[in-house]
């Protein structure tokens, strides 16, 4: 038996309204959406093969710019493809379709049917559709503060020690025709802003659950919001395809939308930092999806940092990780151009440092031969031009893509590996002393200290084994000297040197010694798509840290000790505010626990690279009972 069939049949519901498992069902049924965006390779014998290369193929099959590759959209469930060709930017060049002609080709290319993105009931809409500007702010920044420190202050997050037995469910929102949750929220004005993967923003009550108001992005928003905290607030986020959008936080209103990269295979996976009037955006790739295909002429993207005037969209500068655009090199055994140098994409939230006037991006693994000197490592540009100061590579010799990870292997490059990506945001911190540090995290479960001002390494601790999922995979936090550090470690096929070390580090930002580790242990019980790691960014206060982990679980730990104090299963079936029952599943990406005004707010769920679906946002208060055993 499947696992979401499993949970259904087997576990208890939670109740969103007293936080304890009930065995009362869903009039909703019980059944969960099944999961959008399915990535297979497509019987070019069908019929609708045809009709895609007639209708779509022309452009999207030919690196014509701003047009994704059908891997990517495969990633896409067929609601929001549906919605690009009836309302959306492909709605004249899909004029000569016929209705159904448009439906089957997007239930083709997804996998999924249209009838799934409606099989669930609409969320409730809030009978006052006002936004209160004089609400708290949690943080305007991915990071919670422009170094991406993830710190939260006592004050603010309001959760202590003795709160954590005392957490329960207060409600559950169901992400409609999702089964991944990965998009980090915005706490702000009472209000939740956060995306979904069938592209719709929302801005949730905090209180309720219920939706001020609804933005249909181009595509899947993948990454968190961040604000600008201003008398007329705006946010500001990047989609699956490469966009850059600025809406009105009151209404939901676009005011501009952007794409400074060309590069067909170009998307946007962390936030933006957005610092005094600029947004800086990170630009990462799906191209090293399409390098499986062995008649893909492997790769021509190049990572890149793009800065942006915050009130028009207009790009400011536009830098590369890698000079000088790639030339063929080679070719192939299957008979296809190869071109390099490529890669070294850039999918962490950058890290702002005023007194320098520079940020730190972590940068990715070269998609083709030759690896150059800007892969898996951390650059500092200038705020001002994008000038790269100085560079500081982790792992030499890096070049990888996914078609490695076939027996037929064309278009991997002859260093195949070890695909070590400093995945996780960058960190600008200091120790106790007040020395100055930036930290990189890399998948490789290496943490690198270095010095702000030349780059220079100061201290570096290996503390997982790594791998393709493994090491150090989307955000660490410090606070007070110390560094917490998560680790995925999660099995890819291939081999490695020594065994596993999944769990959660706290190192002293002096030298990066060990103060306390928790490693986690095999709770997946058979689960399908099961792993044991922590992959998603974490938070942190002065006395807890939130862990959310790809078995499904939240862990809370104490910073002094790394004792854990509450365990939480968010895969178990909830019935959400809509009526509709939802669940959690592997917690993965650049979204991490929220803690705030004596509250949680999570989000569950990441049915990509093998892992558990799930397509819920939770929130957690204080409650006077003590909670039952999770």
């Amino acid at each position: 038996m499947g696992l979401l069939a499993y949970l259904v049949i087997a576990a208890p519901s939670w109740s969103a309204e007293s936080g304890q498992p009930t065995t009362e069902p869903s009039e909703q049924g019980n059944k969960p959406t099944p999961a959008p965006g399915r990535v297979g390779r497509l019987d070019p014998d069908a019929p609708e093969y045809k009709l895609y290369q007639e209708s779509c193929g022309i452009c999207h099959d030919a690196g014509v710019a701003r047009a994704p590759p059908l891997r990517m959209l495969q990633l896409l469930p067929a609601s929001s493809l549906y919605q690009t060709l009836t309302q959306g930017a492909m709605t004249a060049q899909a004029k000569p379709l016929n209705t159904q002609d448009k439906r089957r080709l997007v239930e083709f290319i997804s996998g999924g049917t249209l009838e799934e993105a409606t099989a669930q009931p609409a969320p409730p809409a809030c009978e006052a559709q006002t936004i209160d500007l004089n609400g708290s702010v949690l943080s305007t920044n991915w990071g919670l503060n422009p170094a991406n420190t993830r710190s939260v202050p006592g004050e603010i997050g309001r959760i202590h020690s003795n709160d954590v037995p005392r957490l329960a469910l207060k409600w559950a929102f169901a992400f409609p025709d999702a089964q991944r949750a990965r998009s980090h929220p915005l706490l702000a004005y009472g209000a939740i802003f956060t995306g979904s993967q069938n592209g719709t923003v929302y801005a949730l009550d905090q209180q309720t659950g219920c939706v001020h108001w609804e933005f249909q992005a181009r595509a899947e928003v993948r990454t968190g919001i961040v604000g600008d905290g201003g008398d007329e607030p705006r946010l500001f986020f990047g989609d699956l395809v490469g966009n850059l959008y600025a809406l009105d936080a009151t209404t939901g209103e676009l005011i501009w939308m952007a794409h400074p990269e060309e590069h067909p295979a170009a998307t946007i996976t962390a936030a933006p930092a957005l610092y005094q009037g600029t947004l800086y955006a990170p630009i990462s790739s799906l191209e090293v999806i399409s390098a499986a295909s062995d008649d893909y002429e492997c790769c021509t993207f190049r990572g890149s940092v793009a800065a942006l005037d915050a009130d028009t969209g207009d790009v400011l500068w536009h830098t590369h990780t890698i000079t000088g655009k790639p030339t063929m090199q080679r070719t192939t055994s299957a008979g296809t151009r190869n071109f390099g140098p490529s890669g070294a994409p850039v999918w962490n939230t950058p890290a702002i440092d005023p007194e320098r006037h520079q940020l730190y991006v972590g940068t990715g693994e070269n998609y083709s031969s030759p690896a150059t000197l800007t892969s898996d490592a951390i650059l500092a540009m200038d705020l001002n031009t994008g000038r790269v100061r100085w560079t500081y590579q982790g792992t030499p010799g890096d070049a990888w893509n996914s078609a490695c990870s076939r027996n037929r292997r064309p278009n991997c490059p002859a260093e195949d590996g070890p695909d070590f990506d400093f995945g996780a945001a960058t960190i600008l911190t200091q120790t106790n002393g007040g020395r100055p540090l930036v930290i990189g995290g890399q998948k490789s479960g290496v943490v690198h200290a270095l010095d702000p001002d030349t780059g220079a390494l100061v201290w570096k601790t290996k503390l997982g084994r790594g791998g393709l999922h493994g090491g150090v995979h989307f955000g660490m936090a410090t606070n007070a000297g110390r560094l917490f550090v998560p680790i995925s470690d999660a099995g890819a096929g291939r081999k490695y040197v020594g065994p596993a070390r999944p769990g959660l580090y706290a190192l002293d930002l002096n030298d990066g010694s060990v103060i306390w580790q928790a490693p986690l242990v095999d709770q997946c019980r058979g689960r399908e798509d099961c792993d044991v790691g922590i992959g998603a960014a974490i938070t942190v206060t002065e006395n807890l840290v939130f862990a959310g982990a790809l078995d499904g679980y939240l862990r809370i730990h104490d910073t002094h000790t790394g004792q854990l104090l509450r365990t939480i299963d968010t895969t178990k079936p909830v019935t959400s505010v809509s009526g509709a029952l939802a669940h959690g599943g592997s917690m993965d990406g650049a979204t991490a626990p929220l803690p705030f005004e004596g509250k949680l707010y999570l989000n569950s769920g990441y049915n990509f690279a093998g892992h558990m679906g799930g397509n819920v946002l939770l929130v957690f208060e204080v409650s006077s009972a003590v909670a039952s055993q999770d």
